[in-house]
């Protein structure tokens, strides 16, 4: 942690730190399937395109039409088949096929287990943001107790500085928890 000489200066750290870590989470829920078409989906797939690995979001518009397709449309129709593959390479659960200028990428129906998978992995994400907000919150009270050992603080303000920091974990986790479980509901939804 970064040398901190106030209380508020250590309580606005935890925060950011935390808010990031949920951010984190969402984000890596966005690429979590959930029968329905999402454009998050194909985020973090790596083209490998004039001599580099690049984002297909880079090369392509990406949209979604209606619920159960997803279509990619690359600015160069040279990089068609290497989107194409790389979609397949990610591992997605999908097919993607080249319809002329475009690729179509149909979304299948989950199905139980595969859904189960998805709400496992959904709160193996959870528990790791759960953790990044608990390590802040540890090195935030360490930043808070060598601020008393420097007497810059004194006991009353370390004890509420403490207090104020549990209320921001609390706070972190029942958010993290709120995010879980609407996204476990999604993942449900048939």
């Amino acid at each position: 942690m970064t040398t901190v000489t106030s209380v508020p200066a250590v309580l606005k750290d935890v925060d950011d730190k935390m808010k990031k870590a949920q951010e984190v989470m969402a984000r890596d829920f966005g690429a979590i399937r959930t029968g329905r078409a999402s454009t998050a989906l194909l985020e973090g797939v790596k083209v490998d395109g004039y001599g580099s690995q690049m984002p297909l979001k880079q090369l392509a518009s990406i949209s979604t039409p209606d619920a159960k397709l997803i279509v990619v449309q690359p600015w160069d129709a040279g990089l068609l088949t290497a989107i194409e593959k790389a979609i397949r390479a990610a591992e997605l659960g999908v097919n993607p096929v080249i319809d002329k200028k475009i690729i179509r990428v149909p979304i299948p129906p989950l199905s139980t287990e595969r859904r189960e998978e998805f709400v496992k992995l959904a709160h193996r994400q959870a528990e790791t943001c759960r953790v990044s907000v608990r390590n802040a919150r540890h090195g935030a009270r360490e930043a808070i107790e060598k601020l008393f050992k420097d007497k810059t603080i004194a006991e009353d303000d370390k004890f509420k500085a403490q207090d104020d920091l549990e209320k921001l974990t609390q706070k972190a986790i029942a958010q993290t928890d709120t995010l879980l479980k609407a996204k476990e509901a999604e993942i449900r939804a048939v």
